[in-house]
């Protein structure tokens, strides 16, 4: 998305999804798997607005968004690299919500309210960890920083002071959303234990005589009601407010109560007024800051993007490609020699991976190694392909045996491209485009019945339509050219298309059987041979790409090994004409005599990989000596220190008076222990330091900083010998901690110990609403969950989940659970309460601050 300032106005969902600057014209991406592999970038996003960002990617024929796109990507990536993390989760479209929120004293729903609050959230934390270190993020990640730097004038954390904390879980409006709200429902409670007190003296004295149906208070149409047998409902002076299904059972509101359900109904609704009430100024303070929200939500959008985008390079290992343009064409060698970096030239392709089939060849691995129960073989990925076309020589035909994968070579070439285009880096060691304004290809088999075209006929519309779009500028792909027809007219009609292609000087990459595409390459200028590998002992493909050299296709070896008889093949070489068997001859040799390269070059491998080892070797019997004179030299060290708390000691003995000996013999052993510990801090720290290379500021050699340190976890502090919890980077190497109310700040090599806290988000509590919720855990291995919420349960299913939640808390060895009945009539409250002092597993039963749910919720503390 580029930079841009939105206004209010501007406001629309289009606005949330990537803009792209001169699409690229690939009629062919179904063919080369872009919507499948773009699917699968998107399952590493975390929120749907990211996943809809990534699905709506495609490639671009414009050079500085593709940069852009691609730098971006590779800056998130290193953010990765170094434990970076980021919060996504409930990031969604807040477009129709702010539209509604800006229409004049409309009201949002406290769900909506709190779905744009987790907006707004994300927006602000985002917008934070750049405002707060600036120079870094300029200096870690400039793209990503110039991205959002239109986020940095405006400031939200006036509107999260506004929202925050005062909308339920479950909605509903919590006690501090205003003074008023909490004075009404103070008031309703105090009502509700009136009506309920008035109410239980009238069931005493109505179930003496018989009258009621049993003890119990209900609620019918928002009036307190008891239950009376129908054959009494005369005996009992009051209001009837319906029956039971059965008609057995009347409900009455007995005439006692009617003034105080009067009271209790006009306090109920001034309490949906005074809700109303917030619910339009929140709505207000939504829509007064929908241009930040809405610009953040775009900014994170993409940022989530190429998050995802990072996450599956680190999956694949790819790399970042490269462009070659005219402008970096026309470098001078004598420069590029001076800049240590050859002029680019061309398409170059190095150590390239189709993904997708990558992808499947993992999980075929995995799916083989759960039938085998075995998980220590590597899983094997596809053969790499090298490939290389320079400006001069643009079209390449690729020959050679079936299922030698020459169609995969396109399709690799064809989608890396794609890839490259759309800001995705790529799977390959190295990869090198030119900037394509279309990319074209005819794989596969085109037929097509609705259409009443044939295999050919459908191959040739679609040839004749890329022949008519292709330009000098584009790539085109094309599988099997001239098959599907009579072989003659069909490798007459091959060569044509080649021809014409090489006229257009269009990058062009054609798979054949055909012997006359071959003899075509070797005759013209701008076109190279290649053939896909092939064993000739095996009679098995290699799937290695070998430039420079047309391939056999093998067909009468292969039909050999499958076993066609032999009478067949006889009679099948007798009919070929000497010519193509000369050719086919000549290919074998050429092909055995590469084959006998490729092994001497593999035994000078071998020779270089036993040079290594013995290098290797050398190093450690190096590094084992070096231990034993370590262990030498701190062993005298030791004898030293021992000598010297003798001799002390010895000096101490004889102080005439006792008092004053033993103080000095206390305080020096004190100081000893302290001074000996804190030696041998030092002295294995300088060990390590010059084993490694530390002491000689190598950044890669120093193992005892804890790495990945960010806010929310607990570390242990070497100057104190206590846990502190860190609550703000301050940067890379100093962080502001606190030791419950103490704060201080403390540089990295005081950090000794680090336990990594991870922290359940709203959206993450919501999803768990009405079961079990969680505030936090450590590390990432299972937990047993703190919180259990028994909402809209009846007093004995909530009794039954809590009597289970407390049995399985306490045998992981939980010190405190908390408990979340809400208000209500404050039948839960007393049931559950009275039920856990008696249980042998709680030590007490508390009522949390008005802050953390008052009369709602209920903490207890377990028995350790």
């Amino acid at each position: 998305m580029p930079e841009q300032t939105h206004t209010i106005g501007d406001v629309t969902s289009s606005n949330l999804l990537p803009r792209i600057p001169s699409p690229l014209a690939h009629s062919s991406s179904s063919a080369l798997q872009w919507p499948a592999l773009r699917e699968h970038i998107a399952g590493h996003t975390f929120s749907p607005l990211g996943r809809a960002w990534l699905l709506a990617l495609e490639p671009s024929a414009d050079l500085g968004w593709i940069e852009d796109q691609q730098k971006r990507t590779d800056e998130m990536r290193l953010f990765l690299t170094r434990g970076g993390s980021f919060d996504f989760h409930g990031l969604m479209d807040p477009t129709a919500l702010l539209e509604k929120a800006r229409i004049d004293g409309s009201a949002l729903e406290a769900l909506e309210i709190r779905d744009l609050l987790e907006v707004v959230e994300r927006v602000a934390a985002w917008r934070n960890l750049l405002h707060d270190s600036p120079s870094e993020s300029q200096r870690s990640w400039p793209g990503i920083a110039a991205l959002s730097a239109p986020l940095l004038q405006y400031d939200l954390s006036g509107l999260l002071r506004l929202l925050r904390g005062k909308i339920e879980a479950d909605g509903s409006l919590s006690d501090d959303a205003s003074p008023e709200l909490r004075r009404l429902r103070r008031a309703m409670e105090r009502q509700h234990r009136a009506i309920e007190e008035s109410l239980r003296k009238a069931l005493r004295s109505f179930s003496e005589g018989g009258s009621t149906q049993d003890e119990l208070i209900t609620v019918r149409g928002e009036r307190f009601v008891i239950p009376v047998k129908a054959e009494f409902k005369r005996r009992v002076p009051g209001v009837i407010h319906g029956s039971s299904s059965s008609g057995q059972t009347v409900f009455v509101e007995p005439l006692e109560t009617i003034e105080q359900n009067n009271e209790l109904v006009r306090l109920l609704d001034e309490e949906q007024s005074e809700i109303h009430r917030i619910l339009v100024a929140m709505t207000r303070a939504l829509a007064a800051e929908a241009t930040p929200i809405h610009l953040g939500t775009c900014i994170l959008a993409e940022v989530e993007a190429h998050w995802a985008r990072a996450r599956f390079a680190l999956d694949l290992d790819c790399v970042r490609p490269s462009f070659d343009t005219p402008d970096a064409r026309s470098i001078p060698s004598g420069i590029a020699g001076v800049l240590d970096e050859p002029a680019k030239q061309g398409l170059s392709l190095k150590g390239a991976r189709h993904p997708l089939l990558e992808l499947r060849m993992r999980r075929d691995h995995r799916a083989r190694q759960t039938e085998a129960g075995d998980d220590l073989t590597p899983a094997s990925g596809p053969t790499p392909l090298t490939l290389a076309l320079e400006p001069e020589a643009r079209q390449l035909i690729i020959s050679g045996p079936n299922t030698g994968g020459k169609t995969v070579a396109l399709k690799t070439t064809g989608l890396l491209a794609l890839m490259a285009q759309a800001g995705v880096p790529v799977p390959a060691s190295e990869a090198v485009f030119p900037l394509f304004t279309g990319i074209y290809a005819d794989i596969g088999d085109a037929q097509s019945i609705e259409s009443n075209l044939s295999s050919f006929s459908a191959h040739i519309v679609n040839v004749n339509r890329i022949a008519a779009e292709a330009t000098g500028d584009s790539l085109v792909l094309l599988d099997e050219l001239g098959s599907a027809t009579d072989p003659e007219e069909g490798a007459a009609l091959a060569v044509a298309i080649a021809g014409h292609f090489l006229r257009v000087h269009a990058w062009c990459c054609i798979t054949t059987h055909l012997t006359s595409l071959k003899v075509y390459a070797a005759n013209h200028a701008g076109v190279l041979n290649a053939a896909v590998g092939f064993n000739q002992e095996t009679l098995t493909p290699t799937y290695e790409l070998r430039l420079g050299v047309p391939g056999a296709s093998a067909g009468l070896n292969i039909a050999s090994r499958l076993g066609l008889a032999p009478e067949i093949l006889a009679e099948a070489r007798a009919q070929m004409t000497t010519q193509t068997a000369d050719i086919g001859a000549f290919l074998d040799q050429l092909h055995e005599q590469l084959a006998a390269a490729g092994t001497e070059r593999e035994a000078l491998r071998r020779k270089e990989q036993e040079v290594a080892r013995e290098r290797s070797r050398l190093e450690t019997e190096g590094r084992a000596e070096q231990k034993q004179r370590t262990r030498e030299l701190e062993k005298k060290l030791n004898t030293l220190i021992d000598d010297f708390t003798y001799q002390l000691k010895e000096t101490v003995k004889a102080i005439d008076d006792k008092k004053v000996a033993q103080k000095i013999a206390r305080d020096s052993d004190l100081r000893m222990s302290r001074l000996r510990r804190e030696f041998s801090e030092q002295f294995n720290s300088t060990v390590v330091a010059h084993t490694t290379g530390a002491d000689r500021n190598d950044p890669a050699a120093m193992p005892h900083q804890p790495k990945g340190i960010k806010v929310g976890d607990l570390v242990k502090l070497k100057s104190l010998g206590r846990q502190a919890r860190v609550d703000r980077l301050v940067d890379g190497k100093v962080f502001e901690v606190s030791i419950g109310p103490m704060k201080m700040r403390a540089s990295i090599e005081d950090i000794g110990e680090v336990e990594h806290i991870k922290v359940v988000t709203p959206l993450e509590a919501a999803r768990r609403r009405g079961g079990v919720t969680v505030s936090t855990v450590s590390g990432d291995a299972d937990y047993m969950p703190s919180e259990i919420n028994v909402i809209g349960r009846t007093a004995d299913e909530a009794q039954q989940e809590v009597e289970r939640f407390v049995d399985r808390a306490f045998l992981a060895g939980l010190p405190r659970i908390r408990i979340v009945h809400g208000t209500g009539m404050g039948i839960l409250r007393r049931t559950l309460r009275e039920f856990l002092k008696g249980h042998p597993h709680v030590t007490t039963v508390t009522e949390p601050p008005q802050n953390q749910g008052g009369q709602g919720a209920t903490e207890v503390e377990l028995r350790q």
